[in-house]
């Protein structure tokens, strides 16, 4: 292995020296040796070199945003020729569907291992119990985020009681127009929560935004977890600082809540800030260098000021994966980042109201 690619498997949040690190990116995934199919290809359309001209991490604005690829492409074209024969698949993962075809990517082991370790030392800071079950209520199947917190549940000690969800069908239902159904199966899975909760112990809940506001319609639940639950994780959707402080301080006062903000086209997110008020805005600092965050006018492309609102655009930068320069479905006010990590944070995320020409609906997820 090339010296600089050992910087490709450092812990996430690691510093690093930018320079060599975005080498080591663009080695590993434009040398016929190592790089995936699809990059190899689609190399041959850039107008610049890869290995020659990406330097810095602004640099990546010059790769085109190629996610909308991930609808049609063969996912065995994803995976880097570096893994060998037989890389070490944990599975195909999907986008949640919300404008248009989901897109795919593939997770391979020892990305989602750091990953995984990762989001839960940031949990570890926020005081998050280990040896206590979890309910999960996340879309399962093709998504991510149903396997990212059952992992997580079992790797900390605990035992995970899942509850499948669809997404997709809300959406479709919603977009239909069809509000009484969509209402009728987010209820369906409001029970079904309500029943893991009365018989099981559950030390935490894991959920979606939209679910947990119709779970907080039921005082009974409302009761049962802020007698047995000890923290609550959300994501998969935006929660705004309003309702966020009211969870904090009437609703859920004796438990811990802690969002968590990423996407599968990043292979993974990254728990709030640690140390914010009830007051505060909720602010999430991504996993840098492997995952970094910009927040631009759409319009010009241009960074905002910190302070200001613009939408993300996210990067992934692993062996497991590269994609850049991918503009996100999300609005955020720019935040300045800690010492040593690349990029900008964000906070306040909420969806803009079209994407791809398509109505952002997010449903239950």
């Amino acid at each position: 292995m090339l010296a600089s690619q050992t910087l490709l498997d450092l812990p996430l949040g690691e510093s690093c020296d930018p320079g060599e690190f975005i080498h080591a990116v663009m080695e590993w995934h434009f040398n016929p040796q190592t790089g995936s199919a699809f990059w190899l290809e689609r190399a041959k359309s850039l107008n610049f070199d890869p290995r020659k001209d990406i330097k810095r991490v602004e640099d990546l604005a010059l790769f085109p945003n190629l996610v909308n690829e991930l609808r049609d492409v063969r996912v065995e074209d994803l995976i880097p020729r570096g893994y060998g024969l037989h890389p070490d698949i944990i599975g195909i993962y999907e986008s949640g569907g919300t404008t248009g075809a989901p897109k795919r990517v593939i997770l391979l082991h020892g990305w989602s291992d750091r990953a995984q370790a990762c989001l839960s030392a940031q949990l570890d800071a926020h005081g998050w119990p280990n040896n206590v079950n979890w309910l999960v209520l996340f879309p399962s199947g093709p998504h991510m985020a149903g396997m990212t917190n059952k992992q997580l549940a079992e790797q900390r000690g605990g035992l995970a009681f899942p509850i499948d969800m669809d997404p997709r069908w809300v959406k479709k239902l919603i977009a239909a127009g069809k509000i009484e159904e969509a209402e009728a199966y987010a209820e369906h899975l409001v029970e079904q929560a309500a029943h893991l909760l009365r018989t099981q112990n559950i030390g935490i809940l894991a959920t979606t935004p939209p679910m947990l506001e119709r779970i907080a319609r039921h005082d009974d639940l409302v009761e049962l977890i802020n007698q047995k639950v000890k923290g609550i994780i959300w994501g998969g959707a935006h929660m705004d600082a309003d309702t966020r402080h009211l969870y904090r301080t009437e609703v859920f006062p004796g438990v811990k809540l802690v969002g968590v903000y990423g996407s599968t086209m990043i292979l993974g997110g990254t728990a709030e800030r640690l140390g914010l008020t009830d007051d505060d805005p909720c602010i999430f600092d991504p996993p840098s260098p492997f995952i970094l965050f910009s927040v631009i006018d759409p319009g010009t492309g241009r960074k905002v000021g910190y302070g200001e609102r613009g939408q993300v655009v996210m990067h992934h930068l692993s062996k497991n994966m590269l994609l850049p320069n991918n503009l996100e479905r999300d609005l955020a006010t720019r935040i300045e980042s800690p010492e040593g990590q690349l990029g900008d944070s964000v906070a306040d995320v909420t969806p803009v109201a079209q994407f791809d020409n398509e109505a952002v609906i997010e449903g239950v997820y």
